[in-house]
């Protein structure tokens, strides 16, 4: 029994997942376009935003040029608050990207995930939170799944991913 669930376990489709790119399209992050500080943060010369390097509840590690600690889910609320507090690199002014911002990082030449993982540490192919709510109903917020690259409506009172983003000066 407990092989049969381990079996089952391994064909799942997230144990499967490993990040596919297609040739022939063109990439919309390429590497050559951030740089990537030791301090657990990116640079993007294109967009004059600064990013985590990992995903919210993770560390960087530059010794090992990877991720510690585990990614945290958060309400819409509690990433708002989570922003105000972070204190990443020593910056205090990180903030929930809006809807553009996070579309920014999207990279549409690959799928699960559709990002960067040469710039972008501790990447899920899940949802990650923008501060941009809904117009109809505000009771939601935009989110971009970065499965496929694509965004969607949830609730504010979800649990979703999260990577924050300032303004670099």
């Amino acid at each position: 029994m407990k092989s049969l669930l381990i079996g089952l376990l391994l064909l799942s489709p997230a144990a499967m997942a490993v990040q596919s790119c297609y040739d022939g399209v063109t990439q919309t992050t390429p590497t050559a376009r951030f740089t990537l500080h030791t301090d657990g943060t990116v640079s993007d010369s294109i967009t004059g935003l600064m990013w985590q390097t990992c995903s919210y509840g993770q560390s960087y590690d530059v010794t090992t040029n990877s991720c510690l600690n585990s990614i945290v889910k958060v309400t819409w609320q509690e990433a708002l608050r989570a922003a105000v507090n972070d204190r990443t690199g020593a910056y205090k002014d990180w903030q929930v990207p809006n809807n553009k911002e996070l579309a920014s990082i999207l990279e549409h030449s690959c799928v699960t995930p559709s990002i960067n993982e040469s710039v972008f540490l501790g990447n899920l192919s899940e949802n990650y939170w923008t501060s941009t709510s809904a117009i109809a109903d505000k009771t939601a917020a935009w989110v971009y799944t970065f499965d496929r690259g694509l965004n969607s409506l949830h609730a504010k009172t979800s649990f979703v991913y999260l990577r924050l983003v300032r303004y670099e000066k």
